[in-house]
């Protein structure tokens, strides 16, 4: 990946989490939404955005739902918000990195526990 890709990742990253924050005043949103990763196409049309939340999975359809939906505002909010020749297409997607973390940091847990005893 490119050093350009990167930076760019970590902008638009850093825009629509505060975007969403911010700007996205839809009521089913009240809970806290954390952008993980955003991985932009070489040729900068399509990034793919990763989102997690701490309502977990349960939430996992509404919360890409609402966000799929409201991929047409955010990227014209992001277009006024960088510089770029070329806005990406938004594509959101679930991210279950801090689940899948917290059941290893769990089952390491019983581990310890079991040895202990």
């Amino acid at each position: 990946m490119s050093h350009r890709i990167e930076r760019v990742n970590t902008l638009i990253r850093r825009e629509i989490s505060e975007l969403i924050r911010q700007e996205l005043k839809d009521p089913r949103l009240d809970e806290f939404i954390a952008v993980t990763e955003v991985v932009t196409s070489p040729d900068l049309k399509n990034a793919k955005i990763y989102i997690s939340s701490l309502s977990g999975q349960q939430e996992e359809q509404k919360i890409l739902g609402i966000l799929n939906f409201a991929a047409g505002f955010l990227r014209t909010a992001l277009a006024k918000t960088i510089n770029l020749r070329y806005t990406p297409e938004l594509h959101f997607y679930w991210d279950n990195s801090i689940e899948h973390g917290d059941k290893i940091l769990r089952l390491i847990d019983e581990v310890t526990q079991k040895d202990n005893s």
